[in-house]
């Protein structure tokens, strides 16, 4: 059995209690609905983009429909003013001819002022019938855009009523059943992520300083107390704290410690994640001094038959 007395460990080596935890991913819709189906049971383990979660979608799907109604009817639309423009451009083409044919006759005196200052208002009439027709044209534009990204929205909507897992992992909790209607990031499933599974453990102060991120580390659980499993340091806390209550020995209790996490390797969870439970108690051995040698009993890896 390997030691558990920090009295055991040979110089360059500092442990500490603590238990073995992953982080938690709340499963939530991003709108609220009505939950339709819940494809995962408590304690099942899925793989990374499994469905566990589909929403009621009738709603958003009548909701596409419309907006796709209003995007061929935005276009209808547009057409037909593309259809007056090429009806005023005419319109416009004429006046302007008639226009200069005035202009000839104004100067042969074959007609009055009079005459050639309506051919020239009608000129202008048509130059800014043309422009609002143009106007319609981009205002039909406007619309169409308008139409269209708002279907791209209830799409993906009806596609974000799809909840899948972000990573591998156990469910937790299950939170909401089908039928019930939960708020937008109301939480339906709780996922323990297998992919970040440590063990926070509290050491004193002139042991934390010393330790760099990416220092090797042992996790010895209480149920495996013969094998020792490999991780690193990930964090270290910057600020001291008094020691929680869970450390179990009175002197450690009356120091000022720091948190320390040491993280098992995901390809090394990966290999046994049918056999991780998070809460199981232990210590982890943190290697300060990079040129200290293992023990032995610090370094004796769980054998692969053992969960055969």
């Amino acid at each position: 059995m390997i030691l558990q007395d920090r009295n055991g460990l040979p110089a360059g080596f500092v442990q500490g209690n603590g238990r073995l935890e992953a982080e938690q991913v709340e499963i939530a819709p991003k709108i609220a609905g009505r939950v339709d189906q819940v494809l995962a049971a408590e304690g099942s383990l899925v793989e990374k983009d499994a469905v566990l979660v589909e929403m009621d979608t009738d709603e958003l799907k009548a909701a596409l429909d419309r907006a796709k109604a209003e995007v061929a009817l935005a276009r209808q639309t547009k057409a037909e003013a593309e259809a007056v423009v090429l009806q005023r451009q005419s319109e416009l083409r004429l006046t302007k001819h008639e226009l200069e044919r005035a202009r000839t006759l104004l100067v042969s005196e074959h007609i009055s002022q009079a005459i050639f200052d309506e051919r020239e208002t009608a000129v202008h009439v048509a130059e800014a019938v043309l422009g609002a027709a143009k106007a319609r044209v981009a205002t039909g534009e406007s619309q169409i855009a308008a139409a269209e990204a708002e279907a791209r929205r209830i799409a993906t909507q009806i596609s974000d009523s799809k909840l899948f897992a972000p990573q591998p992992g156990r469910v937790l909790y299950r939170l909401a059943e089908p039928g019930e209607v939960v708020q937008a990031g109301g939480p339906i499933l709780t996922l323990l992520s297998l992919e970040n599974v440590y063990m926070d453990v509290f050491l004193p102060a002139r042991d934390a300083g010393l330790l760099p991120i990416g220092a090797e580390a042992r996790i010895v659980l209480d149920v495996l107390p013969d094998y020792a499993i490999p991780a690193a340091v990930t964090f270290v806390s910057p600020e001291a704290q008094f020691t929680p209550k869970q450390v179990e020995t009175l002197e450690e209790r009356e120091k000022l410690v720091f948190r320390v996490r040491v993280r098992i390797p995901p390809d090394l969870v990966a290999g046994r994640i049918q056999h991780v439970k998070t809460g199981l108690r232990g210590i982890a051995v943190v290697r300060v001094d990079g040129n200290a040698v293992w023990p032995e009993a610090l370094d004796r890896r769980i054998p692969p038959e053992l969960f055969e």
